[in-house]
C-alpha cells in the first residue's frame, strides 16, 4: 500500500488543534514537529529553539529513532543552513541540501538527507525557533526539490500558529514558576508562624519548669514533659515544611515514585501512620502529574495538621480508563453542609481548581467523627 499524506483543511485544522492542546513547552515542540512531518509527508522533521550561546536550548526531531538520535551525538550548533534560518529570517527550499555551499556535513550516525524545506518561527521581530523538513516522500526528477511552493506556504501557516502555541506554552510555564514561588512564600510564612509559636511556648514552659524545680518537683516534671511534647511538635512542623518545600522530582522519578517518597517521609515525621499504594498507573502529561501531586500534598497537609488523623492512606490507581488519586483519613471529619466555610479553610477550592484545570474532577466525602475521603479523577493513565 502506498503512503498517502493527509490533505485538505481538515488535516491542517487537526494539526493546529493538536498544537493548541498542550501547555508544556516540550510537548508543544514535539507536536509541532510531528504535525509538520505528517502534513507535508516528509521523512524527517526537526525544530530547534536557539539559546544565547550559539547552540540550541531545545532540539526536537521526528522520524529518527531514539537509538539513532543518541548515536548522532551532541546537539548541533547554530551554523550552516540552521544559522541562515535563525539569523536571516528567510525560508530555505533546496533540491539537495548537501550541495549548498553552507552545508558542513553530517555526524557519522546522521541519516542522509537531500531535498530540504526550512523556515524560522518568529514572534514579532524575534526568531524563537527554526522548523525544517527533509526528504519529501514523493517521486522527483533529478535536481528538483520534492517540496513545492504550496508546501512552503502550508509550512509558513503552521509556523505562525507554532509561534503562538510556543509563546503560550512559555507563558504557562512562567506562570507556573510564579505559582510555585508564591506557594513557597506561603509555606515560608506558615513555617515561621507555626515554629515561632511552638518555640515561644517551649521557652515559657521551660522557664516555668526551672522556677518549680526546687519548690514543686512533681509539677516541674510535668512542665518538662510538656517541653518534650512541644519540641516534638516543632520538629514535625519543620520536617513537614521541608518536604513541601523540596522540589517534587517529578521529571526525574515520575509521579508514583515521588508520591511514595513523600508518603514515606511524612510517615516518619508524624505520629500518624501514612501509607501508599499504586496499581497499573502509567505516565501522564506533566501538567496532570503536577496537579495530582499538589492535590495529594494539600490533602495530606489537611489530614496531618487539622484532622487529628491516626491513619492516612494514599492510593493511585486506574479505574475505567481514568487515573484516580484517593486520600482517606480517619480524622475528625467535618459537616458537608459547612463545605463553603470548610472549603476555604482546607484548600478545597484550590484543589478543585487544580483538578478541573487538567480536565479532571474532585469529590469530597466527610462526616464529623468519621474521617474524610478526597478523590481526584482524571482521564488517561
Amino acid at each position: 500500500m502506498s503512503h498517502r499524506p493527509p490533505s485538505g483543511l481538515a488535516a491542517v485544522s487537526a494539526a493546529l488543534l493538536a498544537m493548541s492542546r498542550h501547555l508544556e513547552v516540550r510537548d508543544v515542540l514535539k507536536t509541532i514537529v510531528a504535525s509538520a512531518r505528517e502534513l507535508l509527508d516528509a521523512e524527517y522533521a526537526a525544530l530547534g529553539v536557539p539559546d544565547d550561546h550559539g547552540g540550541f536550548a531545545q532540539f526536537v526531531v521526528d522520524g529518527v529513532s531514539d537509538e539513532q538520535w543518541k548515536a548522532i551525538g551532541p546537539l548541533p550548533r547554530q551554523h550552516g543552513i540552521l544559522a541562515a534560518m535563525l539569523h536571516g529570517a528567510k525560508t530555505e527550499r533546496l533540491a539537495d541540501v548537501r550541495e549548498d555551499p553552507r552545508f558542513g556535513g553530517w555526524p557519522g550516525a546522521h541519516p542522509d538527507m537531500s531535498d530540504f524545506l526550512g523556515l524560522p518561527i518568529r514572534d514579532g521581530d524575534e526568531t524563537i525557533g527554526a522548523l525544517f523538513l527533509a526528504n519529501k516522500r514523493c517521486p522527483k526528477p533529478e535536481g528538483v526539490c520534492g517540496f513545492t511552493a504550496e508546501d512552503e506556504e502550508l509550512l509558513s501557516i503552521l509556523a505562525q500558529h507554532a509561534a503562538i502555541a510556543l509563546t503560550n506554552a512559555r507563558l504557562y510555564e512562567r506562570s507556573r514558576e510564579l505559582t510555585i514561588a508564591e506557594e513557597r512564600s506561603r509555606l515560608a510564612h506558615e513555617l515561621h508562624d507555626a515554629v515561632s509559636q511552638k518555640l515561644f511556648s517551649l521557652r515559657l514552659t521551660a522557664q516555668a519548669a526551672a522556677a518549680l524545680v526546687d519548690r514543686d518537683p512533681a509539677r516541674a516534671k510535668g512542665e518538662l514533659q510538656q517541653v518534650a511534647a512541644l519540641a516534638a511538635e516543632a520538629v514535625e512542623e519543620l520536617r513537614a515544611a521541608v518536604v513541601e518545600l523540596r522540589p517534587a522530582g517529578l521529571d526525574e522519578d515520575g509521579l508514583v515514585a515521588t508520591l511514595r517518597t513523600q508518603v514515606q517521609v511524612l510517615d516518619r515525621a508524624h505520629t500518624a501512620r501514612v501509607t501508599f499504594g499504586s496499581a497499573g498507573v502509567r505516565a501522564l502529561p506533566a501538567a496532570q502529574e503536577e496537579a495530582l501531586l499538589r492535590v495529594s500534598q494539600e490533602a495530606l497537609h489537611n489530614a496531618l495538621r487539622h484532622a487529628d488523623a491516626g491513619h492516612v492512606d494514599v492510593t493511585l490507581a486506574r479505574r475505567d480508563g481514568a487515573t484516580v488519586l484517593r486520600i482517606t483519613d480517619d480524622g475528625r471529619g467535618f459537616e458537608p453542609a459547612a463545605t463553603r466555610r470548610a472549603g476555604r479553610h482546607l484548600g478545597l477550592v484550590s484543589m478543585r481548581d487544580r483538578a478541573s484545570g487538567v480536565g479532571g474532577r474532585l469529590t469530597v466525602e466527610s462526616e464529623p467523627g468519621k474521617g474524610t475521603t478526597i478523590e481526584m479523577e482524571i482521564p488517561g493513565g
